[in-house]
C-alpha cells in the first residue's frame, strides 16, 4: 500500500471534527467537492469506509475513529519535525524550556543559571511560560525542547526523569466544617464539589478531583465550577463553592486568611517530573535534564514548586 499523504490527512482530520463537509472546507480554505474526492480518494486507498454520510448527518466509522486518532499523532509528529530541523539549521537556536506559570522565579532562575554556567558552550536556554496543560503539547509540537511538568500528562511521544515527588493536601475555604482540623482522609470530603477543569482526560481529572486509584469508584465527588487556571481555583475555593487537592508545596503557599491547606493522608502523591521528546539526541537538552536532576538532589523542597 503506497503512504498515506499527509494532505489527506488533514483533510480527514478537519472533516472528522467537524463532522460537517462545509464547515471543514471553509476551515481549509478549498472547494467541498474537492473535499469530498479528497476524502474519497482516501477511503478507496485504506479500503474502508471512514464516515458514513447522509444528506443531514456525518458520522465517524471505527475505522475512522481510529484513524482520526492516528492521523492526529502523524500530524503533529510531521509538524514537531519540520519546526525542530528548522530550529536545527539557525545560527541562533536556543533551548526553549516550557513551564506553566508556577510564582517561584527565583528558582527556575536559579536552575537557568545552573545550566547556562555547567554548560556555556551550548545553546543558551529560553523559557517559554504557558497555560494549563500546555507544556507537553508544546514538546509533541516541536515548540519547546524540554518540560517542567507535573504528573499526570499525557505521555505520549515523551520521555521523562522525575525530580520531587511530594504529598497533596486539600484546599478548602477559612470557614469549611474541616478548616484546621488536622488530617482527615478523603472519605470525610467525600460530598464536597471539586473544580472541573476543560477539556480533560479522565485520568486526570480523577487525579486532580483527588478520587483516582481507590477513591474513584467508592465516591465520585459532585462537579463544582469550570476553571481554567489557578486565579480562578483559589477563588472559587475562598468563596465555599468547592475544595480542591493541590501538591503541598501549592497548598501552603497560597493559604492565607481565606483558604486553608488540610492534609489528607489518602490522596496519591505529586509528581514534578522534567520531560523532553521521546528519542531526542540533543546535547543541551541532555545537560538541562541533568542540571535539573541535580538541582532537585540538593533543593528538593525548591525544585517542587517549579510545576
Amino acid at each position: 500500500m503506497d503512504h498515506l499523504d499527509l494532505r489527506r490527512l488533514r483533510y480527514f482530520v478537519a472533516v472528522a471534527e467537524e463532522l460537517n463537509f462545509g464547515r471543514a472546507a471553509a476551515l481549509l480554505g478549498i472547494a467541498q467537492p474537492s473535499l469530498s474526492r479528497a476524502i474519497q480518494r482516501l477511503e478507496a486507498q485504506l479500503g474502508v469506509l471512514l464516515l458514513e454520510r447522509t444528506t443531514r448527518h456525518v458520522a465517524l466509522t471505527a475505522a475512522g475513529q481510529t484513524l482520526l486518532q492516528q492521523a492526529r499523532t502523524v500530524l503533529t509528529a510531521s509538524a514537531a519535525a519540520t519546526r525542530r530541523t528548522q530550529r536545527a539549521g539557525r545560527s541562533d537556536s536556543t533551548l526553549r524550556v516550557a513551564v506553566k506559570p508556577s510564582g517561584t522565579v527565583a528558582t527556575l532562575q536559579t536552575l537557568m543559571h545552573a545550566y547556562h554556567a555547567a554548560h556555556p558552550m551550548l545553546p543558551g536556554a529560553q523559557v517559554t511560560v504557558c497555560g494549563y496543560g500546555e507544556p507537553a503539547i508544546l514538546l509533541r509540537e516541536g515548540r519547546a525542547d524540554v518540560a517542567l511538568l507535573r504528573l499526570p500528562f499525557d505521555e505520549s511521544g515523551l520521555d521523562y526523569d522525575t525530580l520531587v515527588t511530594e504529598p497533596r493536601m486539600a484546599i478548602v475555604a477559612a470557614g469549611h466544617r474541616m478548616a484546621r482540623q488536622g488530617p482527615v482522609r478523603r472519605a470525610d470530603l467525600a460530598d464536597e464539589p471539586v473544580p472541573r477543569w476543560p477539556a480533560t482526560d479522565p485520568t486526570t481529572a480523577a487525579y486532580w478531583a483527588g478520587v483516582d486509584h481507590q477513591h474513584r469508584d467508592r465516591y465520585p465527588p459532585p462537579a463544582g465550577p469550570t476553571v481554567s487556571d489557578m486565579a480562578q481555583l483559589l477563588e472559587v475555593v475562598a468563596l465555599g463553592q468547592a475544595v480542591a487537592f493541590l501538591p503541598a508545596s501549592s497548598a501552603t503557599r497560597h493559604s492565607d486568611d481565606h483558604i486553608v491547606p488540610v492534609p489528607v493522608l489518602d490522596l496519591s502523591p505529586s509528581t514534578v517530573v522534567v520531560a523532553w521528546p521521546h528519542d531526542c539526541r540533543s546535547p543541551a537538552v541532555a545537560a538541562f535534564v541533568h542540571t535539573a536532576c541535580d538541582l532537585a538532589n540538593r533543593y528538593p523542597t525548591d525544585v517542587a514548586t517549579l510545576a
